[in-house]
């Protein structure tokens, strides 16, 4: 894929390009489109041809391949053998004619002959800087190979657990489940260790809250929520408070539903709210209100009493003096 490059003013005045032909020179300025982010690209002359001068006629790949000899000879550009035997060009200056801000990971191998920190076939730094692919890793050569589950002298570790378990199952005279033989048998069939247990030992299922811990002896939190009380009953007490000619809106009763269900599930006491809805009846207001109405009753202490403001014994309001001359002695 082509990319936008630069083109630095010094390049019209580089005494290397004046040593070569034209053609050469633009040639080496379509080359440095069609390289990736590391300068490199492959140096069939062919392929270069049909990327650059796919128009024009009056040339060809032989010129293009001796567009690569001249720019070569000036050293502008490095043609070398990758480690996978194929042919590549490179231009040995890339990072200083060109400002990649974020260039992206070669996929073609590195140059043997200048540094490179990514070979793109080795996957790092080059391992094998030759014509053959690289040899394979330390790892991979004296990884053990793997032994056929079903081999004659191979220990099968899902039938030693198998039979473990189907003899700590049976005990003395018991038999195993039709079932859970039957799964055993499977799984000894296909030689490989199942990925989990074996259904066996099945928790018994409790109800309640599974956020609580019912047998901490020092819970961190509210107790489960009364099963007794429900959001429903808990809305009709409050419309039962109201003449049946003034029932609230049906919106407002909703919106108080929803809350009352979440104050519930927080493990709120149902008295709490009961008292925060008999205070919402005497006041009406948003049915957002309802949390605030909840912590009052559940935290009266911590009501702030009004202080009511008392002016001071010895305050007397200013009034204008009866006897102005008298009482400023002439001063105005």
């Amino acid at each position: 894929m082509a990319r936008i490059r630069s083109v630095k003013p010094e390049y019209f005045e580089s005494e290397d390009m004046a040593k070569v032909s034209l053609t050469a020179m633009l040639t080496f300025i379509g080359l440095s489109g069609q390289a990736d982010d590391h300068g490199r690209f492959t140096a069939n002359s062919k392929i270069l041809y049909g990327k650059i001068w796919v128009l024009r006629d009056d040339t060809s790949p032989a010129q293009t391949e001796e567009d690569l000899d001249q720019l070569e000879a000036v050293g502008v550009i490095c043609r070398y053998t990758g480690c996978d035997g194929r042919r590549y060009v490179h231009q040995p200056n890339w990072f200083k004619d060109q400002r990649i801000d974020k260039p992206s990971v070669s996929r073609l191998p590195a140059c043997p002959h200048h540094a490179a920190e990514r070979c793109g076939v080795c996957k790092g730094p080059c391992v094998n800087r030759g014509t053959q692919a690289p040899e394979p890793s330390s790892v991979q050569q004296h990884a053990p190979e793997p032994v056929h589950p079903m081999a004659a002298d191979a220990v099968c570790p899902a039938a030693e657990e198998a039979a473990l378990l189907r003899r700590d199952l049976a005990g003395e005279g018991d038999a195993v489940p039709a079932a859970i033989s039957a799964k055993l048998q499977a799984e000894v069939s296909l030689g490989e260790d199942s990925a989990k247990a074996p259904g066996v030992f099945v928790e018994p299922s409790t109800p309640g809250s599974r956020i609580l811990d019912p047998g901490s002896t020092t819970p961190s939190g509210r107790t489960a929520p009364d099963a007794s009380v429900s959001t429903p009953q808990l809305i009709a007490e409050y419309a039962a408070r109201f003449p049946k000619d003034r029932q609230p809106p049906g919106d407002v009763r909703g919106h108080l539903g929803r809350i009352v269900k979440k104050l519930l599930a927080e493990g709120i006491d149902a008295r709490y709210i009961r008292a925060a809805l008999g205070d919402f009846a005497e006041a009406p207001g948003h049915p957002s209100r309802l949390p605030s109405l909840v912590n009052e009753a559940m935290n009266p202490g911590t009501r702030r009493a009004l202080r009511a403001w008392a002016p001071s014994t010895g305050h007397r309001a200013w009034t204008n003096p009866d006897d102005v001359a008298a009482a400023y002695g002439g001063a105005l």
